[in-house]
């Protein structure tokens, strides 16, 4: 099993998350998140003020999944999230030793 977690711009949760719902991935946790990678944020004014917004807003989706349903899942987010433009985000793949499901106490590949 791994846990493939993705930080994608916000305006894009919705088209993410209906890619993902078509190859058949059904439980996701979002989390509202803020950051910045190697776009260091940028410039606003405000009332003839300016300042700095070094932390961009964006989502960051979780999912646990079978280790062979890896890159499906990998490729389908790229191409749902994918805009090109600087601060589109990444994707993080970590391997899992156990998921425990609490109501049952099922464990494996039966507690996704």
């Amino acid at each position: 099993m791994v846990k493939i977690e993705a930080i994608i711009k916000p305006f894009l949760l919705e088209q993410v998350k209906e890619a993902l719902n078509t190859i058949g991935v059904t439980g996701l946790t979002v989390t509202e998140v803020r950051g910045f990678g190697r776009q260091k944020g940028h410039r606003e004014i405000y009332r003839g003020a300016e300042y700095l917004v070094e932390f961009q807003p964006k989502i960051k989706i979780e999912t646990v999944i079978p280790q062979e349903r890896t890159e499906e899942v990998v490729e389908t987010i790229l191409k749902a999230a994918r805009t090109g433009k600087i601060g589109d985000g990444k994707i993080f793949v970590y391997p899992l030793t156990q998921v425990i499901r609490i109501r049952t106490g099922e464990r494996g590949k039966t507690a996704i």
